[in-house]
Order: C-alpha cells, then structure tokens, then sequence
C-alpha cells in the first residue's frame, strides 16, 4: 500500500512547525499546508471524485499548486498537471485526452500576470464536472455556474482526512509529453515510481531531514524535473521550498541570498541567466557561497564554460542528470562519489540499468559506438495513457527506448550525441515540430511548413520555421509569428519564419530538415 502524498504527510508528522513553502511573505508551515490538501481532498471526494479519476491542474509555482497536488493523491485520485502556457485550445485536448472530471486553474492576477488560460478550454472537455479557479481575489466573480474558486469551495470543508489508501503501480500522475506525430501523449507515472524517483534525488544530493535545507524552486513545478528533484523530494525530508513564479535572475540571487538558500536546481538557461546577473554587483556572492550545498542541472545540456564559471563564482560544482517525463525523471545522474566528467550525463541511478540500443533492440557495445540508451527499472512509466500503440514502440521486455542518442565510456559515464528524430529543446521544454507546423498549415496562407531548431546562446534552441505560402497569399513574417503567439504556447511559437518556394526532400518524399538548419546555421 503506497500514496505518493505520504512525503508531505511524514514531515508534516514530523516536522510540524517548519516552513514547508515560502513565498515573498507568506509562509506556511508543514502542518497548514498539510491542512490545506486535506480540504482539497475533502472536497474532491465531496464532489464526486473516486479513486483513479483523473484531476487537472493548471498552476504557477504558488503554494496553492502544493495544496491541489496532495490533496488530489490524498484523494486518491490521479493529478494530471498541465504546462501554463498553454492556449484554450491546447488545455481541451489535454483534458479531454486524460477524461479529467475535475480541473483547477489558476487565473491570473496584478501580481502573478500568468495569463488567462480561457474557459473555453474547459468547455471543450464535457468530461470535466468541476472547476475551481484559483486566483489572486479569493473571493472572485464565478464566470460559470459550475466554476467555484477554491476560497469558496473550501470554506467549509474538514481540516482532517482519511488518505485513500492505493498500490504501488495505481498510476499517481500523468504528464504529457509530446511524441513523434505530435500529438501530446500522457506518461502514467506509478505511485511507486514517483515514491522512489524522489528517495532517489535525496540519496544523490544527500539530502536528510537534519541538513535543514533552505531550497529555491524556479523550475515549474507542473514540469517533471520541478515535480520530483524540486517538490517531492524536498518536501520527504523537511526542506523548505522557496516559491519563484518566475524566474528572474537578480530576482533569484536576492532571494538566495536573503533566504540562505542551500540547495537549487535549474535548466542551462537559468545558471547562464544567474551569471550574467552578476554584473550589477547588488548581490553577496560571498554569502551565497557559503550557504549553497548542491546545484543541479538538467532539461538541456549544460556547456562547459557556465559550469567552469558557476564553480568559480560561487565554489559549488553543478551535477549533471538525465531523464524524461517516462523516466518520473531521474534517471542517469553525476556520480557523487567520482569526479564529475563535464559533458556527461553521468551514470545509471540506484536501482535503475542503462543500455544503448539499435532499432531492432539489439545492444550497442564498443568504444564510442552510437545508440539509443533504452532503460528499465523502478523509474519507468506504465505507458501512454489509452495508448497501447504508442506504448508498445517505445517498450519493450519492461525496457524503454528514450529516443536519445548516446555514447559511453569504459567507466560507464554517458554522454549524449544526439536526439532522436527532430526533437527541440528550447529553455529547457521539449518542443516537436510536427506539432507546430500542424497548427501553420490551419492559416489560410499557409501551404506548408517545416520547423527546425537552431543553435540560441540563451534558450540552447531557437524554433525556426520554413514556409510555403499559396499562390496570392499576403503575409508578413512577422505577421505569421504573431499569429502562432496566439495559437501556442510561448515555449513552442516560432520565433523565426522564412519563406521559401521549396523544401529539401528525400525521393520519398521526406523533408531533410537537418538540410534547413545547417544552411541557416551556416548563413
């Protein structure tokens, strides 16, 4: 018997009166947080929610997110959180696509200008029989008869409850992840795997409830790097979790700084951020030297020279993982008893076996041969949720294939050469370009389109798309762009439109996409 809610129920035992999460000045300790998912539970169950349904969750890095994510696995029922970012259209595919029967959304207000996140996406899903908006006026205007915010819904619900009690392979959370068509898929994540994925962060950063550690959280916690190495792990042995809604670098070294922060974790894009916001000299970097314990990186690979740099200015080495939302996502990580190799991934975690594969499942061996490292252990999902195909392409024997390329070393450490098919990765986010050009072709002078991603200082990937317009069409680029703004969410809308009479293609008619980002790489 297992629940994934039990790391914030232990320490909210154990720990009552720490800070559990912190942001700008409110502070709640375990217990009221603790407290305040009971009430989520309390009315879910209320409402109708059975164990195994499939509760939505739109929300920036507040403590309400906390709250709703506890108090839907309290429930027992399994929380499917969504990116932000995400247009109307987008957010109906996704609850429809998880039969969500509940969803609550943040809205937006003058201190956290998220953005709307539209009622119509909520309308596009007849499965959902609840919504609960959670918004910076508790007590704001309803804008449906069966919209309720949060505040309101939970005014008179219990403080206690009884957490339903699941199994180890009961699915705890499903996050989309998008797949080679382009269609987001949902990865259904265990209670099991969610459980140990976050024991296993704590081993590796050596994490206890005695270090007293002070964590900042700019990753988004809806992400599955923020979920686990930020959110739960921490939460299992007493840390305390500083919110940032987003990330801001001076931001985040004044709050480092002026909460002792002992531990982060973050993508590329943030350690480059955090150096170049050195130079208006108004921080103590000297002080956050002393504090930081661990720094970790992962979404993206890391280059060198930030590594060199961020050791040099604040004395800590960042460690170096891997892993995907199929992964819970831990699953290759620096060695912490071996000198870290920068441009590795690093080495299988505790529990978990590593290999490189070819396509028909055969393993790779030999110095600097290239394969697709496939994995298996406690970490990897059930499957695609009511996605048997796409499930059964990427497993296999109880192995998963991550569609990254890789090499390794006599020693074991991994390093990856390449990514699988077309994937971008911008900022951290994976983008899929079939997506994106499946959204350019519905503009109505758009005849075709093909995207690629290219090399960006700042994001590790820049979105680029080559279209073909119909005959008599009159557009800008930077029209189209603005048009895609609008459509998608604003990690994946190109930032870069050429257009072009043709595309490279192979005889089968293929486009060779590496064909278009080499000639714009080279220009």
């Amino acid at each position: 018997m297992l629940n994934l809610s039990a790391l914030l129920e232990d320490s909210a035992r154990r720990y009552p009166d720490r800070d559990a999460v912190v942001l700008g000045d409110e502070r709640q300790s375990y217990a009221e947080l603790n407290r305040h998912a009971n009430k989520i539970a309390s009315l879910l169950v209320a409402r109708g929610v059975q164990p195994g349904d499939k509760v939505a969750l739109s929300c920036p890095n507040i403590p309400e997110f906390l709250a709703v994510y506890y108090g839907i696995l309290k429930a027992g029922a399994v929380v499917v959180p969504l990116n932000i970012l995400l247009k109307g259209r987008e957010i109906a595919y996704h609850l429809n696509d998880s039969d969500a029967k509940a969803y609550f959304c943040f809205e937006g207000g003058p201190d956290l200008p998220i953005g709307e996140y539209g009622l119509d996406g909520f309308q596009g899903a007849p499965a959902c029989s609840h919504m609960f908006l959670i918004t910076a006026d508790p007590q704001g205007p309803s804008q449906l008869a069966d919209v309720h915010t949060v505040a309101q819904a939970i005014a008179a619900t219990p403080n206690e409850f009884e957490t339903v009690v699941r199994e180890p392979a009961d699915t705890a959370v499903i996050l989309y992840t998008s797949g080679t068509t382009g269609a987001p898929k949902g990865a259904e994540l265990t209670h099991s795997n969610m459980v140990l994925n976050a024991l296993c962060a704590n081993r590796l950063f050596d994490s206890t409830p005695t270090q007293l550690d002070t964590c900042l959280i700019t990753l988004p916690l809806f992400h599955s790097f923020g979920q686990t190495v930020a959110m739960n792990s921490a939460l299992s042995v007493g840390s305390t979790l500083v919110l940032m809604p987003r990330f801001e670098a001076a931001a985040a070294l004044a709050l480092m700084e002026q909460e002792n922060i002992t531990v982060f974790a973050g993508v590329p894009t943030m350690y480059w951020g955090l150096l170049g916001a050195l130079d208006g000299g108004n921080v103590d970097v000297e002080k956050i030297a002393r504090n930081m314990r661990k720094a970790i990186s992962g979404g993206a690979a890391l280059p060198v020279e930030i590594l060199t740099q961020f050791k040099r200015q604040f004395g800590v080495q960042i460690l170096e993982g891997y892993g995907l939302s199929e992964s819970s996502p831990l699953a290759l990580f620096s060695d912490p008893q071996r000198d870290p190799r920068p441009g590795s991934i690093g080495v299988p975690i505790w529990g978990i076996e590593a290999r490189l594969v070819d396509k028909h499942w055969n393993t790779v061996t030999g110095q600097d041969q290239v394969g697709e490292i496939a994995l298996r252990g406690h970490n990897v999902m059930k499957g695609y949720y009511n996605r048997p195909d796409a499930t059964a392409e990427v497993m296999h024997d109880g192995w998963f294939r991550t569609g990254d390329l890789a090499r390794v070393d006599d020693d074991g450490f991994y390093y990856i050469v390449d990514r699988a098919k077309d994937l971008i990765v911008r900022g951290g986010f994976n983008v899929y370009p079939r997506e994106i050009e499946e959204v350019l072709v519905t503009h109505d002078a758009v005849s075709l389109a093909a995207v690629v991603g290219l090399p960006d200082e700042r994001h590790g990937e820049e979105i680029k798309a080559f279209v073909i317009l119909h005959p008599a069409a009159q557009i800008t680029a930077d029209d189209l762009i603005a048009w895609s703004k609008e459509q998608m969410a604003s990690y994946k809308y190109p930032r870069h439109v050429e257009f072009v009479t043709e595309l490279p293609m192979t005889a089968t008619g293929k486009i060779l996409k590496r064909e278009l980002a080499a000639a714009s790489t080279a220009r």
